[in-house]
């Protein structure tokens, strides 16, 4: 599984105070943190959505009040261009209620300020943990779907009965062939999809229909 050493995702830091904003762009690089600042929310979703960002494991370090854009308007921005990673945004004390409301809408956390130095890393380290597991995750559901897409139409007719619980015995009556054929597709199947068992194709199979999570959740 992919690590913060080996993805070593972007922070982004969003903020209209340039002291401010200094001050935690050079924090982050001192802690060995990839960090891209901007100045304003418009032009970070403008690079999102001319640049593609939203392919790159990242994270978002988003003030909540900011003009002309404000982050809420940011956020809210942001989930209609489909922006997977986390949002962590950081809050004056009044703010709070709004930042709280933000998480539940889908943002990962927020941070109030004024905030230790060492609970900001954290937290943004927990964040980007999450995004690359939400990269390693996503990679692999397409390279399962990619894979149940190259079988074949006996294949997939062998696969349903496979997830039917049903022995080589029963599917090759059903579908009137030898019991050696549904052996053949059967390794071909569970070799395809990178499998060890019909057990282990039935969680992957649920794993993919079910509704997923992104890291913009904590929970």
């Amino acid at each position: 599984m992919a690590t913060l050493a080996t993805l070593n995702p972007t922070v982004h830091l969003v903020d209209d105070d340039a002291d401010f904003r200094d001050g935690l762009a050079w924090l982050l690089d001192s802690r060995g943190l990839p960090t891209q600042a901007w100045a304003a929310g418009d032009a970070f979703v403008q690079a999102v959505r001319e640049q593609g960002l939203s392919d790159t494991c990242a994270v978002v370090l988003l003030d909540i009040r900011m003009e002309p854009l404000s982050g809420l308007a940011t956020f809210e921005q942001l989930k209609a261009l489909g922006w997977p990673w986390p949002v962590l945004f950081l809050t004056g004390h009044g703010d709070v209620g709004m930042a709280v409301a933000a998480v539940k809408n889908g943002a990962w956390d927020f941070l109030e300020k004024p905030f230790q130095n060492n609970e900001l890393v954290d937290k943004v380290e927990a964040a980007r943990q999450a995004a690359i597991d939400w990269h390693t995750h996503s990679h692999e559901r397409l390279r399962f779907q990619r894979a149940l897409a190259s079988l074949s139409a006996r294949e997939r007719e062998v696969l349903h009965e496979m997830l039917q619980g049903h022995y080589n015995k029963n599917i090759a009556d059903h579908l009137g062939i030898t019991q050696r054929t549904v052996e053949f597709h059967r390794a071909n199947i569970l070799d395809k999809l990178q499998v060890q068992s019909a057990v282990e194709l039935a969680h992957r199979m649920g794993q993919l229909n079910a509704q997923g999570r992104g890291p913009t959740d904590p929970t």
